[in-house]
């Protein structure tokens, strides 16, 4: 091997056929479905079939491959005791409403892949893929092995890694190429919850009655569609609050309409998906619809849902409302997506919450705080899920090697970073998140016309086979 590789260069000589299996892997739609499982598709068809996607390929291209009970599976390459883990997923959030192209399509505009899962994550996915079969072609011996492991449940209930490491060893350190570049070392802690309503017996009072509300798909996604049916006790009543709504949805610059028939309203508006991490990026429908409904006269059950949402939530993303709100140096604010609201007539209000909290933040004082106010408002609080923070001092051997990798690619200095994103890299006892977003990118993650710029598609693959070369022979 030359001591001189030109990682770019190796690169492009497999360009075509990274695009052109990043457009492959894209086009398999790999969304959670319960309703459509088997002993081989645990979580769907879809994500059944991208994993195996993987695994052949790996097989194919002279790898060790596995496939841990359709929930995981790995590709590994080289000797040796240590272990190098490149923790990637294979599964997507939903698509959502709105896309200019078909979102499993993978259409080629303006030098970008388009897609549902094009950054994440199943274009680095590729990338890392590429990447470690770059450093194989090449012919150097490794003195680590490294595995690619896939996990298919990322983007939910992350059951993939919990199987997975309860079956195979733990790597000595690794990577998840699921953020931001240069290196992510800080991760917040996630809190996943639900506030559920208790009914009122006397709920029927009221110039409009709230019979049904949804909105939103997943407690990590900003809900981009809102709708409400209401069932109004006049025709005059219904045709006016079909006039208020319209100037609402013009004050607030947001689309949406009203429907009515007889006496029953509905009401649609729409919203900006984002990834809910950072809720400030999108534009909650379920939150503006909602607080739309805070001013009008319903029945008590819809009052008490709405009033207790507005007052507590509103618009505002960084638990003040609440009591909650709390900033540290090293991973910066605390944030709160209201990522479902439902409600039924018939007895069901359900409010489900991602809160994600800072590296220092005692959650537990929170957790009292917001079970307070729930109880006192007549709604009770269920936990979901609490992933704790992660972090990986600076000093770190690995991280020192990365750094070095990230500068001399792109000759910018590797700062470290935090965020309030939840990658694999918290799964692992020393791992970090490792691109492939690049600084001055937008992130365009779980929002409508996702995609990856080619450009740093093949950009972010050479920085993985240099990262694993150095990685492997140190």
């Amino acid at each position: 091997m030359p001591i001189e590789i030109n990682w770019m260069e190796e690169v492009n000589k497999r360009k075509s056929s990274i695009i052109e299996d990043t457009q492959k892997f894209l086009q398999i739609k790999s969304v959670l479905d319960e309703n459509e499982t088997s002993i081989d598709a645990p979580l769907g068809v879809g994500i059944a079939k991208a994993l195996q996607f993987l695994l052949n390929k790996g097989e194919n291209d002279g790898f060790i491959v596995k496939n841990l009970n359709g929930l995981a599976g790995h590709i590994e390459y080289g000797t040796g005791k240590e272990l190098i883990g490149i923790l990637c997923h294979v599964d997507v959030v939903p698509e959502g409403d709105g896309w200019t192209s078909d979102p499993y399509g993978a259409e080629i505009r303006e030098n970008k892949i388009f897609a549902r899962g094009a950054i994440d994550d199943k274009g680095p996915t590729i990338a890392a893929y590429y990447a470690l079969k770059i450093v194989k072609e090449l012919g150097e011996p490794f003195q680590k092995r490294v595995r690619i492991i896939l996990g298919t449940d990322e983007e939910s209930n992350w059951r993939c890694v919990d199987h997975y490491f309860k079956h195979e060893e733990m790597p000595t350190m690794g990577f998840a190429p699921d953020a931001d570049f240069p290196i992510i070392n800080a991760e917040k802690g996630i809190l996943d919850f639900t506030l559920t309503q208790h009914f009122q017996a006397s709920g029927e009072q009221g110039e409009i009655v709230l019979q049904s509300f949804q909105a939103g798909r997943r407690l990590n996604m900003v809900p981009d569609m809102a709708v409400a049916i209401l069932e109004c006790k006049t025709e005059k009543s219904g045709d006016l609050l079909k006039e208020q709504f319209v100037l609402f949805l013009q004050n607030n610059n947001v689309k949406g309409k009203a429907v009515l028939r007889d006496h029953t309203v509905e009401l649609k508006l729409e919203g900006i998906s984002a990834h809910g991490m950072e809720p400030n990026n999108g534009k909650n429908a379920g939150l503006l619809l909602n607080q739309f409904l805070a001013k009008q006269h319903l029945d008590n059950n819809g009052t008490k849902f709405s009033t207790f949402v507005n007052q507590y939530l509103g618009q505002e993303t960084r638990g003040h409302t609440i009591g909650i709100a709390f900033e540290d140096q090293i991973s910066g604010e605390l944030t709160i997506n209201c990522g479902i609201l439902s409600y039924d007539r018939a007895g069901i209000g359900e409010i489900g919450l991602n809160l994600r909290y800072p590296v220092s933040h005692k959650i537990e004082e929170s957790k009292k705080k917001i079970i307070a106010i729930a109880e006192g408002n007549g709604f009770s609080y269920t936990e979901l899920d609490d992933s704790k923070p992660h972090y990986v001092d600076e000093q770190t051997p690995f991280i020192q090697i990365l750094k070095k990798v990230y500068e001399q690619q792109t000759g910018g200095k590797a700062e470290l970073l935090a965020i309030g994103g939840g990658t694999y890299a918290r799964s692992l006892t020393s791992g970090v998140a490792f691109g492939p977003l690049f600084p001055g990118r937008p992130d365009v993650a779980h929002q409508k016309d996702e995609y990856i710029e080619i450009e740093d598609l093949l950009r972010a693959t050479a920085i993985y086979a240099q990262a694993i070369y150095e990685l492997v022979k140190n």
